[in-house]
């Protein structure tokens, strides 16, 4: 055995399961908040014979597959296991990095292999969806008294709200719909929710529920805007007051959101 591998089976003697899953998590946040999560340094920690560097990443697309294709239907077919584990999919194809095969239906991801990482190490033994998702999401168990957040809360607290983020569109969205406990903000609060869009992202215009109405045009929005400031006259009166104040910018950024920049996103 050289020197690497001496070093790698040490480092993999040292690592827990909760560091493994820990230092899962950290590597897909990591694009986005390496300057706020680390790793905790292990015990008698061997140096690596590689640097770490921090991501430039300005965002992250995580397409969780809920009810979705299997991994041996995708990215880690078993041929070789028969008929009670491959199902239908029995001839994967080559990819174009040497070594690699996909599902057989997948032809256009195998020409890009050398552009994606497939890991297919990853388990936990537990066989419950909803409380198996909630591990992968969050490294912990369910059951200890706390709901803790997931990635995307996460990420939207630290890089988003603690970071100063003032965009119009919210730091964490997921479309269209919570898909259980790990999409929650947990312990973190309302502030690192997800905003959850609802609507038909199959229509051909997409409609987020409750900032476009659904059947109303965009100059109509704005007659009827028009219309309500007409009447507003209570408006008119404390146009000074702070909490009016107050609420013209919230308005004006809602109005941002269906008819300005936001509508463009």
């Amino acid at each position: 055995m050289n020197n690497r591998e001496e070093l790698e089976s040490d480092l993999v003697i040292r690592l827990s399961r909760r560091s493994a899953i820990r230092l899962g998590l950290y590597g897909v946040a990591g694009l986005m908040m390496a300057d706020f999560l680390h790793v905790p340094a292990l015990a008698a920690e061997p140096v690596l014979p590689f640097r770490p560097s921090a991501g430039n990443a300005k965002a992250i697309i995580q397409i969780w597959l809920w009810g979705g294709p299997s991994h041996v239907d995708t990215f880690d077919p078993k041929p070789e296991a028969g008929n009670d584990y491959t199902g239908p999919f029995t001839s994967p194809i080559a990819t174009n990095v040497a070594g690699i095969r996909i599902n057989e239906l997948m032809t256009e991801l195998a020409k890009v292999a050398d552009k994606y990482s497939i890991i297919r190490s990853m388990t936990h033994g537990n066989n419950g969806h909803e409380t198996a998702a909630y591990m992968v999401q969050t490294g912990f168990k369910s059951g200890d008294g706390l709901v803790h957040p997931g990635l995307g809360a996460v990420v939207s607290l630290l890089k988003g709200y603690q970071a100063g983020y003032k965009g119009l569109i919210p730091p964490y969205i997921v479309l269209t719909q919570l898909l259980g406990r790990f999409s929650e903000a947990g312990f973190l609060g309302s502030k690192a929710k997800p905003f959850a869009t609802g609507g038909d992202p199959n229509a051909a215009r997409f409609l987020v529920e409750g900032v476009v109405a659904e059947g109303i045009t965009d100059q109509r929005q704005r007659e009827r805007r028009e219309l309500l400031a007409q009447l507003d006259t209570l408006r008119k009166q404390l146009r000074n007051d702070p909490q009016i104040l107050a609420l013209n910018d919230c308005e004006a950024e809602a109005y941002n959101l269906i008819l300005g920049d936001g509508a463009k996103v």
